[in-house]
């Protein structure tokens, strides 16, 4: 188990790192140029090949789950 000094030292290292506001913040000069998102026209076949491989892959993750239950022969 963590002695309590490297416990108290790692917990100082974590706050002093996500409490930094220079790595949270944006420039200002960039946010007012880009202050809305662009639009980015896919395809029709990508999209319906996502669609197809997504609900593909959910429908492989069902069945495994479904059938990889073992047999239990009933007493």
């Amino acid at each position: 188990m963590l002695n309590h000094k490297t416990l108290w030292v790692s917990l100082a290292c974590l706050m002093l790192l996500t409490s930094s506001p220079a790595s949270a913040e944006m420039p200002s000069s960039h946010s007012q140029h880009h202050n809305q998102f662009q639009i980015i026209e896919q395809p029709l076949g990508v999209k319906v090949a996502a669609t197809v491989a997504g609900l593909a892959l959910i429908g492989i993750e069902l069945w495994w789950f479904i059938f990889s239950k073992p047999k239990v022969p009933p007493n």
